[in-house]
């Protein structure tokens, strides 16, 4: 199949030739002071070099890696060009332009000045169309490797999203049970309250980005589910400072460091522990977790998907704009993240 050219790439190569086309002729004009009516002629199947090697012989051939057959079938073309143009129509056509005698000394046959020249240009026409076939041809590779690594990394993060639903949905649910088996009042508002944050996570959270406003709506819906659950909540702390209105993020970037603070944040006495800071200034997003650590001991094998699903997906949406620090002792355990929000900004609602 021929390559096709795009309509920008059409005006682009129009504008080209003209130049290309206007200089010989302006060369001409001023040697001999007219400009020979065989030039206009030759110039116009010069273009036929161009596009037979970039259309056709370059992409059916070199880039199929038949070389040879590139190369027999190049010179053939060169070969029937120049006798076709040079020899034939021309001394056909314009036969009064080939009847001045040559200068003394200069070969007057194939290899004379005469078929030098244009042979030279010809060959130099020809080899310009297949540089740029290979050009475009690099280009059109290399847009589509990173269109297709761009494919696999949203796959890829998909992937961690559905991965990360379920161990959200079954930590929502363990607190939800713990007010059920204690026959707790809170337990109807809890569902409620459950039913909410699964309607942002299935309908709203699919989207690349979310409003940041939403999210940390997201956030206190989710604290306000595992405060019903507490028996003390006076050390459940969230503080949110900013302006968060006008600022988009990816969704659910935050929720597994909170998820593992409360998971983890319970002393012996029963009472959690857990203070919660969210600033947002200067489009950047810093936001820090400290909890204690608690009766329960860390399962890494089996609790730590929520945490290592999340730091892959730092790394994919936000790569170089953000940072994240985990320092763990014998007391506590802290997480301190920076997002640069600024490439996020959103339109005003």
């Amino acid at each position: 199949m021929i390559k096709k050219i795009s309509y920008k790439e059409l005006l682009v190569h129009i504008f080209v030739w003209l130049i290309i086309s206007i200089f010989p002729l302006f060369t001409a004009y001023i040697d001999l002071g007219k400009i020979p009516t065989d030039l206009y002629f030759r110039q116009a199947l010069r273009p036929i070099l161009f596009y037979v090697n970039y259309l056709f012989l370059v992409p059916h051939f070199l880039l199929k890696r038949k070389l040879l057959l590139y190369i027999i079938l190049s010179i053939a073309f060169l070969i029937i060009f120049n006798y076709v143009s040079e020899d034939l129509i021309s001394n056909l056509i314009f036969n009064e332009f080939r009847r001045m005698p040559q200068p003394d000394g200069r070969p007057a046959g194939p290899l004379g000045i005469r078929h030098a020249i244009p042979i030279v240009f010809s060959l130099s026409i020809f080899l310009l169309g297949g540089i740029f076939s290979l050009v475009v041809d690099f280009y059109k590779r290399d847009r589509e490797s990173k269109e297709l690594e761009n494919e696999q990394k949203e796959i890829k993060l998909q992937f961690l999203r559905n991965q990360l639903n379920p161990h959200f949905l079954f930590n929502s649910l363990n607190s939800i049970y713990s007010l059920v088996r204690s026959k707790s009042d809170n337990a109807p508002e809890a569902v409620i309250t459950l039913s909410e944050l699964m309607r942002y996570m299935l309908y709203e959270a699919g989207d690349e980005q979310v409003p940041l406003e939403k999210e940390m709506n997201y956030i206190q819906n989710y604290i306000a589910l595992q405060r019903l659950r507490l028996k003390n909540t006076e050390a459940v702390k969230l503080n949110i400072k900013g302006e968060t209105r006008h600022l988009k993020i990816y969704p659910l970037l935050l929720i597994s460091f909170i998820e593992n603070a409360f998971k983890y944040g319970t002393d012996y006495k029963g009472n959690t522990h857990i203070d919660i800071k969210i600033v947002v200034e200067n489009n950047k997003l810093i936001f820090n977790v400290e909890n204690i650590v608690g009766l329960y001991k860390r399962d890494d094998k089996n609790s730590g998907v929520g945490l290592e699903n999340i730091k892959n997906q730092l790394k994919h949406l936000y790569s170089n704009n953000h940072t994240l620090t985990i320092e763990e002792n014998k007391t506590h355990y802290r997480v301190y993240l920076t997002i640069n929000l600024s490439n996020n900004e959103m339109y005003n609602n």
